[in-house]
């Protein structure tokens, strides 16, 4: 199982970026995928994960909501996390992740206990 995340950089605020996270060894189509974010002194957070290819439901922590969508590429196995109106407070490393089944219940797509596997971070700095 591997999660190959990119995409990151440095950007102005009120500006975008889209990250991208390449999967393999595992049936993409299945398992949900969820973006978390871990800045400096704060506790890694949850941002956003998409359900299987089966429901693409999506989920968004509140700061994100109209400004953030996550996507998935079913040819490419890859889920995109487009990031647009950023913020200096989205600064962070951000990080890709398998979640232990297709579709997360109540709450459980932000608890990183659910997430089987991970990827490398990619570094988001928004700054002028």
């Amino acid at each position: 199982v591997q999660l190959q995340a990119s995409g990151g950089g440095l950007v102005q605020p009120g500006g975008s970026l889209r990250l991208s996270c390449v999967t393999s060894g595992f049936n993409f189509d299945y398992y949900a995928i969820g973006w978390f974010r871990h800045a400096p002194g704060k506790e890694r957070e949850g941002v956003a994960c998409i359900s299987s290819s089966a429901d693409d439901n999506t989920y968004y922590t509140e700061s994100v909501k109209g400004r953030f969508t996550i996507s998935r590429d079913k040819a490419k196995a890859t889920v995109y996390l487009q990031m647009n109106s950023l913020k200096p407070e989205d600064t962070a490393v951000y990080y890709c992740a398998r979640f232990s089944g297709s579709n997360p219940i109540a709450g459980t797509w932000a608890t990183p206990f659910h997430y089987e596997s991970w990827g490398q971070g990619t570094q988001v700095t928004v700054s002028s």
